[in-house]
């Protein structure tokens, strides 16, 4: 089996090639030519972490694997981030073992991928102004890779600890675009793109913020009980995900849902606006696009980090 360690994803790994990888397995889903197992989730009664799986099988691109790993709160006292994460591939012939690959980078890099390819296809016409809600670890890739593959020319965004702006405002200068600080309201009435990347159990932006043609991307809800947005607000917009069941049972639609305000019926795989057989936001005024996380965007990546790596002799062979 190859191993990438987490070490070398950062020299190998661009936010290009997880943008296309990610594009490319969301359209293998919606083309029936991949799909994904059942996610584990679980609290296993030490250290307040929560740890799980999440795998499936790409046929198009003959991808089998997994992804383990979950969320530690307490990991700063071992000078670690809190999400920690390993992606295991198998070949599909024979179902051995064939790479093991550091998942934290990849990880973020998908994700940020995911609601750039969403804001791609959904984002309203002349998008300008950019809204981050969060500023948590995965905030500067979530904007990075917004700015990256789209023409923004402002950056404004709130935080529940205002003491965390530094993160968004450091970023944006990095990127060559000016950081406004603001409230919600502001925020939504501003924004051209929101993208929303926290933990909250609650809603943050609620339907009354959201005024004019905007795209949400809500990133952060992958949990029974996590919350960003107001149901009202998804209630509606045009809605998007990634895997209709997961968005309904785990993700942001989750609420509406459970209000009975939505249905599955009311939400479509972003995978079928890429294929052409979904016309993505047309005459909507909001489209949202709720992104739980599926295992095969970490399958898609940690694939092509492999290629990288043996290309570039970043990548070692074990027998096990």
């Amino acid at each position: 089996m190859w191993v990438v360690p987490e070490s070398e994803i950062a020299g190998l790994m661009t936010p290009e090639a997880a943008f296309d990888a990610v594009e490319a397995v969301f359209a293998a889903m919606a083309r029936g030519e991949a799909r994904n197992f059942p996610v584990v989730r679980e609290a296993i009664g030490h250290e307040d972490a929560l740890y799980g799986f999440k795998g499936g099988f790409d046929a198009s691109g003959l991808t089998l694997g997994l992804k383990a790993g979950g969320y530690w709160p307490n990991n700063q006292k071992h000078g670690l981030i809190n999400h920690q994460s390993t992606v295991f591939l198998f070949d599909p012939d024979t179902g051995r073992v064939s790479a093991a690959v550091g998942g934290n980078l990849l990880t973020a890099l998908r994700t940020a991928a995911a609601s750039a390819v969403s804001s791609k296809y959904l984002a309203p016409k002349g998008a300008k102004v950019l809204g981050m809600i969060g500023a948590g670890h995965q905030s500067a890739f979530q904007m990075c890779a917004a700015v990256r593959f789209g023409s923004f020319e402002k950056v404004i965004g709130w935080n529940p600890h205002p003491e965390m702006l530094s993160r968004l405002a450091d970023t944006a200068a990095e990127l060559g675009l000016p950081f406004e600080a603001v409230d919600l309201p502001q925020l939504g009435a501003e924004a051209d793109v929101i993208i929303s990347i926290t933990s909250a159990f609650e809603p943050l932006l609620m339907d009354g913020h959201v005024q004019g043609p905007t795209h949400i991307a809500a990133m952060g809800t992958d949990t029974k009980g996590k919350q960003e947005l107001d149901p009202a607000l998804v209630a509606r917009a045009r809605l998007f995900t990634d895997e209709v069941a997961q968005s309904l049972s785990i993700g942001e639609f989750q609420h509406a849902a459970a209000q009975k305000t939505i249905s599955a019926q009311d939400v479509t795989a972003i995978g079928q606006v890429i294929i052409g057989n979904h016309a993505g936001r047309g005459d909507a005024e909001v489209t949202i696009f709720d992104g739980t996380g599926v295992g095969l965007q970490d399958l898609a990546v940690a694939s092509a980090v492999v290629e990288l790596a043996k290309q570039q002799g970043k990548a070692t062979r074990v027998e096990i």
